[in-house]
């Protein structure tokens, strides 16, 4: 299955991304991809999307990550809700607890 994801690029505290189309077998930093979609600049806000190709790949089946589709949905490419990305929230323990519980 295709799949539209961020590929991170840049140096060591300095993020940047590509969005990429790549097979969904392929990991995240393998390198391999079928073509660049756009790219985002977390510290710069920029971030250039290449619309007309995105829905081209979403119309032959290609399934986005959950943050791309975050994306798409603010710059208004596809319609629908925001999915929320965050980790669950897990309630706190305190240390008598845990030695209690080993």
């Amino acid at each position: 299955m295709l799949k539209i994801r961020l590929q991170r690029i840049g140096r060591k505290n300095d993020p940047s991304f590509r969005a990429v189309l790549t097979d969904s077998k392929n990991s995240t930093k393998s390198g391999k991809f079928l073509e660049i979609l756009g790219t985002y600049n977390p510290k710069a806000g920029e971030k250039n999307l290449l619309s007309d190709r995105i829905k081209y790949w979403m119309s032959k089946g290609a399934k986005c990550s959950d943050t791309m589709h975050n994306f798409l949905v603010q710059d208004k490419v596809i319609s629908g809700k925001k999915i929320n990305v965050l980790p669950k929230k897990k309630p706190t323990v305190k240390r008598k607890e845990l030695k209690a519980k080993k």
